[in-house]
């Protein structure tokens, strides 16, 4: 039997990267559709739930991605609505990479210290990834997440989203420059940032001479990065006495782990992956 995983996008082109990925992952056939919306989805649902036999369905599953998280989700959510009884199939999210990245950074970090009881800093939180890793590091124990961004309205909606999804309490916070991020990692023991590409997020003389900071991970592979004085390299490297993770040193993980998910998702036809879930995955391969 044929594996079939069906590559539902919110973008008008599905990721040529999701697509790759999917096929290391030991799909056998993806078909990817754009522009699919809550709207539209219940046809392409219905026709991988009333096809194959009961004990066939494990081998069709339904990828959600796209660049926008919250689209993403929508479409998550709606795609599970047209399930019933045993006429359902698999479902991954991970739109933007976000869950993945993120379940891959936070895993990583905790194979370099503890996060229970700590002060988390997300700089640029507001984003995919920086949402999913404020989660991760929440249901970690952390003792305080502050998820950073330019607007404090953005900051605010993004831990509303994530304490309506994931029943998290996390803190809000504005820091419009690379200063004002410098002041918000002041006091964390843990530091992420999470922002755009080349965006510096705070500079060297912010954090390398910082007592407190234990841990740092940096999403952003393209230069400049994140944090400044730090390398997209780094595989868990001490500086200044701080542990880093850079984004290619936890990207091999993150690829792992989306490889990882797409395999999972064929072994029975009632799996949910998202946030939570993936993050389990990367936390047994870290």
């Amino acid at each position: 039997m044929k594996k079939l995983l069906f590559q539902l996008d919110t973008d008008i082109h599905p990721a040529v990267f999701d697509t790759v990925v999917a096929y290391d992952g030991g799909a056998d056939h993806v078909i990817g559709h754009g522009n699919v919306t809550p709207e539209n989805v219940t046809p392409l649902v219905e026709g991988t739930i009333f096809t194959r036999a009961p004990k066939e369905k494990q081998f069709t599953a339904i990828f959600v991605g796209g660049s926008n998280m919250a689209a993403g989700q929508k479409l998550f959510e709606a795609v599970q609505k047209n399930f019933f009884a045993d006429f359902r199939v698999s479902v991954m999210l991970d739109s933007n990479g976000s869950n993945t990245t993120a379940a891959a950074g936070v895993a990583k970090l905790m194979t370099s210290g503890e996060i229970k009881g700590k002060k988390v800093a997300i700089l640029a939180g507001t984003g995919p990834v920086g949402q999913r890793a404020a989660v991760m590091m929440a249901k970690e124990g952390a003792g305080e997440v502050v998820v950073g961004s330019r607007k404090m309205s953005r900051a605010k909606a993004a831990c509303e989203n994530m304490k309506n999804s994931f029943n998290v309490e996390l803190v809000p916070a504005e820091a419009t420059n690379c200063d004002a991020n410098g002041k918000l990692i002041e006091d964390a023991q843990i530091v992420f940032a999470t922002g755009a590409a080349g965006i510096e997020l705070i500079k060297p003389e912010h954090w390398e001479n910082n007592s407190n900071i234990e841990l740092i991970a940096d999403a952003n592979a393209t230069p400049p990065i994140g944090i400044g004085g730090t390398d997209m390299m780094d595989k868990g490297n001490e500086r200044h006495g701080k542990i880093v993770w850079g984004a290619i040193g936890f990207g091999t993980l993150k690829l792992a782990v989306h490889k990882a998910c797409i395999q999972k998702l064929f072994e029975s036809n009632d799996q949910l992956l998202d946030a939570e879930e993936i993050f389990v995955i990367a936390k047994s391969m870290a």
